[in-house]
């Protein structure tokens, strides 16, 4: 039997490069397309890698294991084991969905295909027969849109109300934008100014201190010395007084921003009169989301364009 090996590998690289687009769209992952595209190259490589090698470790159990964490590391931005896990399992869920699908299509066609942990494999003779294709022009994609639109609408009934915005937060005329969460359990407010309270994380708000500024917020947010306060931020340091989910009462600091803007429903929303809380830790695991926002900004900020 001839293999060529560049329509074979052609056609992994498009299914590799689905495989990975739909993990990505199932876990919300903000990661650029171009990084996706070279995750796909890497996964892709197991093509040459099984034929010139076919008793290589990688062909193995744990070498497709090992392959499959290599696969994730290069194609998305990694923060947490905890992440990986997560996208792994994603990335594995996507591929025996996807694979599953083909094998009925298999079934119904006789046509030749190999699932593998890591991706599908077509092996046929020459350029492979029209049926061999229709897996990547019309069998792959029918599958992959039907399987990312059946996970949307189940995340949509289950979340309804919550969900994941981009947010952009302005200070001192310097702009960072980030994935915020509408919390409907969130009803934090400023009880001297009424202003709703949205929690950012230290993992996004660092990014407007330097590391010996940061260490003087947590230092005063520790001791209640506010003294301490780098002089520059002074006027925008306010304490929210809030009381705990077990009904201990605490204090909060939280900073007075420039702006807010949040992409709502395809509305831009901006909000002034806010404050933002500071969490000195992260708020999730697998870094999904860095701000809880307040429902009352999303009814009461104003609209900038629909």
């Amino acid at each position: 039997m001839t293999i060529y090996l560049d329509a074979v590998w052609l056609l992994n690289f498009c299914l590799d490069m689905m495989l990975l687009m739909l993990t990505q769209a199932l876990a919300k992952d903000s990661t650029r397309r171009l990084r996706i595209v070279f995750g796909a190259f890497v996964a892709s490589l197991l093509v040459p890698l099984s034929i010139y090698y076919p008793d290589s470790f990688f062909t193995s159990l744990i070498g497709k294991l090992m392959y499959s964490i290599i696969i994730i590391l290069c194609s998305f931005r990694i923060y947490s084991i905890y992440q990986m896990v997560k996208l792994l399992l994603l990335f594995y869920f996507t591929t025996f969905s996807i694979g599953g699908g083909l094998i009925a299509i298999h079934f119904l066609f006789q046509n030749p295909v190999g699932v593998s942990s890591s991706g599908v494999l077509t092996f046929s003779g020459g350029y492979g027969d029209p049926i061999s294709w229709l897996f990547v022009v019309i069998g792959f994609p029918i599958i992959w849109y039907f399987t990312k639109s059946r996970m949307d609408k189940h995340a949509a009934e289950k979340i309804r109300y919550d969900q994941l915005c981009p947010t952009t937060i302005q200070f001192q005329q310097t702009s960072k934008s980030t994935t915020a969460y509408i919390d409907s359990g969130n009803q934090l407010t400023d009880p001297l100014t009424k202003k709703p309270v949205i929690i950012c994380d230290e993992y996004f708000l660092k990014q407007w201190f330097t590391e010996e500024e940061w260490k003087m917020l947590e230092t005063a947010h520790d001791t209640l010395d506010f003294g301490g306060v780098p002089d520059e931020w002074e006027n925008r340091i306010q304490i929210v007084p809030f009381q705990g989910v077990e009904g201990n009462r605490t204090f909060m600091l939280a900073i007075k921003p420039d702006k807010v803007t949040i992409i709502y429903e395809e509305r831009e929303i901006v909000a002034r009169k806010v404050l933002i809380g500071i969490q000195f830790a992260n708020l999730t695991k697998d870094q999904s989301y860095h701000c809880l926002l307040h429902p009352q900004i999303i009814k009461l900020g104003t609209s900038v364009s629909a």
